[in-house]
């Protein structure tokens, strides 16, 4: 199956990628290397002893898609470009609305001319805001975002929705992602942020490899059982996965397709980063700062219906994930450079 991913050299596609040629796919790459390295390509080719087609170019360019549609036969989509930063989208809102939701038309646009009717969207938990019940399943409320990263997520899948109703024979799989954290456990790939990483786990790689001074924790005040935020991290590896069981299990189905991708278990901020020291082997430096706008207290999955209805199940651990993480930070302290 040939499948176009956009997005594909960034942190969760490149490692989905990988799993896709392991399952007998073909992924054909496009990215705009934005905030992702063209070395990815080689750490791939490495890994699979497959080096997937890749083109440059940004999937607001209706032209630029119009062509690699035209050039190969492409029976799926996943698409996970898009600008991901909560605290980023509080201050670029209209940089985030444009790449996320206004690219996210763009590229259905170009399907439906291509007669391509099957995508899996790489959305965010993100979409149901400050939940008041977790876990969170399915059917929780969505809209009540928190912030423009979130907002242009629950846009997407909105829009998306509503398509769908016009063009009931699609196959349309949004899938909410929880925290995605870990590394390929070869130590070849990882997540590797331009600047100042956005996410707890990249920071605190960076804190252990000494790229970085100490680790800010944004609150220490919520209301759960240290006071940090508590999330649901899922390894980066367990999430490629779920990506192949989706278009294995609803890609080819008609409908609108919607699960959660996480482990069904929260970890606080501080139980991460006591889990990483042991996985490095030395305390991480860290000290309490004011919340950030737009953060909640507690947020993780229901993960029942993904295991029902697409075989797929999260197993790695936090001591995995920690020990993978630290493992491609060591052995490539700059990211890929």
């Amino acid at each position: 199956m040939k499948v176009l991913v956009t997005g594909g050299m960034g942190y969760i596609g490149s490692h989905t990628c990988v799993q896709m040629i392991k399952a007998n796919m073909e992924p054909i790459i496009i990215d705009n290397l934005c905030n992702s390295k063209l070395m990815v390509l080689d750490r791939i080719e490495a890994l699979t002893g497959v080096r997937p087609t890749f083109y440059q170019g940004d999937v607001r360019d209706e032209a630029f898609l119009d062509k690699v549609f035209s050039e190969h036969d492409i029976q799926a989509v996943i698409h996970f470009a898009g600008l991901k930063a909560v605290g980023e989208s509080v201050s670029k809102p209209l940089e985030y609305y444009d790449n996320n939701v206004n690219g996210s038309l763009v590229l259905v646009r170009a399907m439906r001319k291509a007669g391509v009717k099957s995508i899996v969207f790489s959305s965010s938990a993100t979409v149901y805001g400050d939940p008041e019940v977790v876990p969170i399943t399915e059917s929780s409320p969505v809209g009540a975002t928190t912030n423009p990263y979130g907002r242009s997520k629950y846009m997407v899948e909105e829009c998306f929705s509503d398509f769908y109703k016009a063009q009931p024979d699609w196959s349309i799989t949004l899938l909410r992602y929880f925290n995605p954290v870990g590394a390929h456990p070869s130590g070849t790939m990882g997540e590797d942020p331009q600047g100042i990483p956005n996410n707890l786990m990249p920071f605190i790689a960076q804190v252990a490899v000494g790229r970085r001074e100490k680790l800010s924790v944004f609150g220490d005040d919520y209301s759960t059982p240290d006071g940090t935020g508590v999330r649901d991290y899922i390894h980066v590896m367990d999430l490629a996965d779920g990506h192949i069981a989706a278009l294995n299990a609803v890609g080819q189905k008609e409908g609108l397709h919607i699960y959660n991708l996480g482990t069904g278990n929260g970890s606080s901020v501080l139980e991460m980063v006591e889990a990483f020291g042991e996985a490095c082997g030395k305390p991480v430096s860290y000290e309490i700062c004011p919340r950030r706008p737009g953060d909640i207290a507690e947020c993780w999955a229901s993960t029942a219906k993904a295991e029902k209805d697409l075989g797929w199940k999260a197993t790695r651990t936090i001591a995995e994930m920690t020990a993978d993480t630290w493992n491609w930070q060591s052995k490539n302290p700059e990211g890929y450079k």
